[in-house]
């Protein structure tokens, strides 16, 4: 099986393979930054849907398109406050703002805007808050707006505000349009403020530990090359259309290469140094180092590529959209592992570790660092060792079982972010429900016929929704006189097909809330009796639910939906891929065993430090998924590492022995690349996101949990305990 690779890596690590390797990808990083553009310019950014459109909400929404046609576009809210009570020079002067936004004078991309200026006193009052301090209207982007151009129109709007003097007010954007337009101005410089951080992050560690400029150097410098590839290769498929780019998945993307290839580079040049201490010839000591190396670099990678597949199983857009980015990056690592760090080493030679330039011994010297210490100890005390750390992983397991998940996304962003500070204006002021309003939509087979016993049933089935619990109002209800002439009925209320109503139905807890979302569910599935009880027949008529509630709740449907089956593919595939490695039946199960405990255990602890540290009730739903997929994948490098080793010094040594000598060697090599992917994660947590945050610093943790304690003292313990008869790891 390891063949093909092996020959792969011979041909890169020797004096002319090595050449033709470099002055290869050199020529494609070229020709590709010549025809392809960057990823970036024609990346996206998913939307909270479906892969297949065919959930509840939004099929709703599509009932809603056909039938109640609308040619406005995304819409912003513009909020205005004042402690105490809004004037009436106030007043005035959102009249003057009003007719400015219903004038030709109005920012381009403004499609329309509620005619605050044209309504009576009476009406106007109705728009504030119950307390006069805050007011609302809405305005709408036409649909084919970007968000740069959604950005400009907010501004302009913002410097009008400040012309005619409303500056006297705190006035926000928010709604779909504000929260896009936020969105651009706070990550417009991200990527390359987060390059650039990840970068110097980088070599300042590996200066620190290796104390060497080139070895410090080399690592990015291969990182860039493969990044000028991937970002290419990312920028045709994009422009192409071959699959969606999202500009989310290239960010992290962005991090997770050079952290991956930062640490191939510590596995080969690691063992490159052992080789050159027995060789003189620097392409013979490659040939050795990479052909042990080599294993591990294919399962690892492999590996991470088959996590990275199952992604594609999932039909939530951001996961989904997530598969295509990380799965043509990871294949460009896992190549550039197996020729580009090799040849570059290669080439080299004894140069890339100066200072500390390795020369040919002839005893091999053995040095006691930390990890020789630990190993013994580990050898000494295996149950020991082992038992505790299970006590403490399983504590950290269990604290996840409490974990509460936030569906508001918006509340992700930073606190002094305008389209927050608007909807928490909004939240505090008016009525919970009215935030988000449901769309209740009835549908039936056939034309429907205005009469008096229609009438009737409208009326009743507004009364059975409005009886349900979790439900505060239903509108509108209709009168007797409105059966004469369907002329008469509310404005689109009755779709001109005949065939569609709509109500709009307000909640009585937050719209974004769990009891909210329990309330639409229940709504869901009890439409078939509030139906029949409203004298409709099921059969003839459907009942669907449209707005931001009833999508959250299909959200969260589908992320349970994808959890279930990204845990489950996952694990199965990963620990069938150790079974091959292995070449064991119990192994495999043992080293998955612990990474699915390690990651349990670091989302128990980082839960603790959320909520009790940072005083946050509940967090991004999104979190369990992206951690999962990220530390399982990365986390069985190191594993596959550390068992390569022992499997190899297991051909010479007893079993105990073996196990010790595979965590002396490996044990410097793990920790620094487990300390380096851990800094370089935690570089997402500088970025304004709290669902950046978050996942950052959950991902730090877990890799320093699982480098440090899992692969460096609890799953050794574990081999021992298990294989501790055993000469060999050739099987069970």
């Amino acid at each position: 099986m390891l063949r093909p690779f092996r020959k792969i890596v011979q041909f890169s690590s020797s004096s002319k393979g090595a050449k033709i390797t470099l002055i290869v990808w050199l020529v494609v990083v070229a020709i590709l930054s010549a025809v392809a553009p960057g990823a970036k310019e024609n990346a996206v950014s998913s939307q909270e849907a479906s892969v297949r459109e065919n959930q509840p909400s939004e099929i709703a929404e599509q009932i809603m398109e056909e039938h109640f046609p609308s040619d406005d576009g995304l819409p912003a809210l513009l909020v205005f406050h004042r402690e105490g009570k809004i004037t009436d020079r106030d007043r005035e002067k959102l009249t003057e703002l009003s007719e400015w936004l219903a004038s030709d004078e109005r920012p381009n991309y403004i499609s329309s805007a509620l005619p605050y200026h044209q309504f009576p006193r009476e009406i106007q009052n109705q728009m504030f808050s119950e307390d006069e301090s805050t007011l609302l209207f809405n305005i709408s982007i036409q649909p084919e707006s970007d968000s740069d151009q959604t950005l400009a129109a907010l501004d302009k709007i913002r410097d009008k505000v400040k012309e005619i003097g409303l500056d006297e007010l705190q006035f926000e954007i928010t709604g779909p349009a504000g929260i896009s337009a936020d969105t651009i101005s706070l990550f417009r410089n991200a990527d390359f403020v987060l390059m650039l951080a990840t970068v110097v992050l980088i070599f300042i560690l590996l200066i620190l530990i290796y104390r060497s400029p080139l070895l410090a150097l080399t690592p990015l410098v291969i990182a860039g090359i493969v990044y000028g590839v991937v970002d290419r290769i990312l920028g045709l498929a994009g422009k192409n259309g071959w699959f969606t780019v999202d500009s989310s998945a290239i960010s992290i993307m962005l991090v997770l290469l050079f952290a991956v290839l930062t640490d191939y580079s510590l596995f080969v040049f690691s063992r490159y140094r052992e080789e050159l201490k027995r060789k003189e010839s620097k392409y013979d000591a490659m040939g050795e180092a990479i052909y042990h190396i080599s294993e591990p670099i294919v399962f690892s990678g492999g590996t991470v590529f088959l996590a990275m597949l199952t992604l594609f199983t999932t039909i939530f857009q951001p996961y989904n959209h997530f598969a295509p980015v990380f799965s043509v990056a990871v294949i460009v690592i896992l190549i550039a592992g197996l020729t580009l760090i090799p040849s570059i080493f290669a080439l080299m030679g004894r140069k890339a570790f100066w200072p500390f330039v390795p020369t040919v011994e002839k005893r091999e010297s053995k040095k006691e660092g930390l990890w020789s210490k630990i190993s013994q100890l580990v050898k000494k005390r295996p149950a020991i060792m082992g038992g505790i750390l299970l006590i403490i992983l399983l504590i950290g397991a269990f604290n996840a079982t409490s974990m509460k998940f936030s569906f508001n996304l918006l509340k992700s962003f930073p606190d002094d972010m305008p389209s927050r500070q608007g909807f928490e204006l909004l939240e505090d002021h008016y009525p919970a429900g009215e935030l988000a309003p449901v769309t209740v939509i009835l549908k039936a087979a056939s034309d429907i016929e205005v009469n008096d016993d229609w009438i009737k049933q409208v009326n009743e089935l507004t009364d059975q929704l409005q009886q349900q619990e979790g439900v505060e109002s239903v509108s509108p209800s209709l009168t007797a006189e409105m059966a004469q002439d369907p002329a008469n009925l509310p404005r689109n209320f009755l779709a001109d097909s005949q065939q569609v109503i709509k109500f709009q139905l307000i909640l009585a807890e937050n719209p974004y809330s769990v009891e909210a979302l329990d309330t639409i569910q229940d709504l869901r599935d009890s439409s078939g009796k509030i139906l029949k009880d409203s004298g409709f027949s099921p059969s003839d008529v459907e009942l669907h639910y449209a707005g931001q509630t009833a999508k959250q709740l299909d959200v969260r449907t589908m992320n349970q939906r994808d959890m279930i089956v990204l845990f489950s593919l996952v694990t199965i595939l990963l620990t069938v891929i150790l079974g091959f490695q292995t070449k064991s039946v119990l192994m495999p199960i043992l080293m998955m065993g612990t990474i699915l405990l390690s990651y349990f255990a670091s989302l128990g602890f980082s839960w603790w430090i959320f909520k009790y540290g940072l005083g946050y009730e509940a967090i991004s739903y999104r979190l369990p998924v992206y951690t999962f997929v990220f530390m399982v994948a990365l986390g069985i490098d190191y594993n596959i590492m550390l068992v390569s080793r022992i499997r190899e010094e297991a051909l010479q040594l007893p079993w105990k022995e073996a196990v010790a000598k595979g965590v002396s060697v490996t044990g410097g090599v793990i920790s620094s690349a487990g300390l380096i992917l851990a800094a370089t994660f935690a570089v997402l947590m500088t970025q304004p996101l709290q669902e950046l945050f978050l996942f950052g610093f959950t991902m730090a943790l877990g890799i320093l949990l699982d480098t440090f304690l899992i692969r460096g003292i609890f799953l050794p313990s574990i081999l021992i305990l298990t294989h501790g008869k055993d000469k060999k790891i050739s099987g069970d």
